[in-house]
């Protein structure tokens, strides 16, 4: 699955657009701290959260987790299960989101509504469950936030670009895989790094805390010093101060920061396997099989599905090529 995901990754990759360029006053549109309600994209009724669940142990299934599985999640229900019912209940869906990376879930400045590849998604799932007018709560939550949020139940999904990968899948739930992106290196066109190698040797390199590129950076500096920020559209306000000199993110992300700034572009190849999934508490099995089932009906329709459509408004530009979502793989 990783090769063929790297495959289809280096294939679509193009350069990308010039368009409207983030300049240093991006740091005053940080995504508020956790359980900040985000301005929804339509009508909310703001109600208290859920009370807390306690952590609880990984299950059994995700201890068996390997990278070869780790996108498989559990098969289709539109059944009415406690969590569902639980939506249902108080008559509104609770998400956390991501407010200001391009293209997939930011605040429109001309409309103040959220927009995005992300938020086409959270609508379909809240309609599907809720009904044609849904109620819609968005939380804006920090990347390191994610899993804190789904285990305490402050949201009922996290829908951020959120890879899927054992680590995670031992303290929360994922659907199957909505997207295929891989970590790849951002940075200015005149740099003299390459790719996610050592030509980053004393270089500063700036990801998310809590990212996958973080990790992956952990495991492998290459001599460079990493700066960690609470989201990632803050590593592109910090290269254009010059207080880093690349990025390590998804490459999805990636090409979206450089399509508002075009001073700087993507470096090298994807070297990771990053599919998303829609994150989950690990109790709400019905929900995980009920997004499952929003999702086989997301990418129905061939050139003319949901998935379709939404990647020609939102992604198409910058990542060109991409012929469909990719196949959802099952676990029972």
């Amino acid at each position: 699955m990783r090769a063929r995901g790297l495959r289809n990754l280096r294939a679509v990759l193009a350069p990308v657009a010039s368009g409207m360029c983030v300049m240093a006053v991006a740091a005053a549109v940080l995504v508020p701290a956790l359980g900040h309600e985000a301005e929804p994209a339509g009508p909310v009724r703001h109600g208290a959260s859920a009370p807390a669940a306690p952590h609880r142990a990984a299950a059994p299934a995700a201890a068996k987790c390997t990278a070869r599985n780790a996108a498989q999640s559990l098969r289709p229900s539109s059944d009415d299960g406690a969590a569902v019912s639980r939506i249902k209940e108080k008559g509104q869906l609770v998400v956390g989101v991501d407010q200001n990376t391009y293209r997939w879930g930011y605040r429109d400045p001309a409309t103040g509504k959220l927009e995005g590849f992300d938020i086409d998604l959270v609508w379909a799932i809240a309609r599907d469950i809720l009904g044609p007018d849904p109620d819609v709560v968005f939380k804006a939550v920090p990347t390191a936030q994610r899993v804190p949020a789904l285990q305490r139940h402050t949201v009922d999904m996290v829908v951020r670009t959120m890879t899927i990968n054992c680590a995670r899948k031992a303290q929360v739930a994922f659907s199957t895989a909505y997207f295929q992106a891989g970590q790849q290196v951002l940075a200015p066109k005149a740099s003299k790094i390459k790719a996610f190698d050592d030509s980053l040797r004393g270089k500063r390199v700036c990801t998310a805390a809590g990212s996958t590129g973080e990790s992956e950076l952990r495991a492998r500096r290459h001599g460079a010093s990493v700066l960690t920020v609470p989201n990632q559209l803050d590593c592109l306000v910090r290269l254009q101060l010059g207080e880093a000199d690349a990025v390590v993110t998804d490459n999805a992300l990636a090409a979206a920061q450089a399509a508002q700034d075009p001073t700087v572009e993507l470096k090298g190849s994807p070297f990771t396997d990053e599919p998303y999934g829609v994150a989950m508490n690990q109790d709400d099995t019905d929900l995980v099989r009920r997004v499952n089932k929003v999702l086989d009906d997301y990418r129905d329709g061939g050139s003319d599905s949901p998935w379709m459509r939404s990647y020609r408004t939102w992604l198409r530009a910058d990542l060109p090529g991409i012929s469909g979502p990719p196949s959802p793989e099952y676990s029972d």
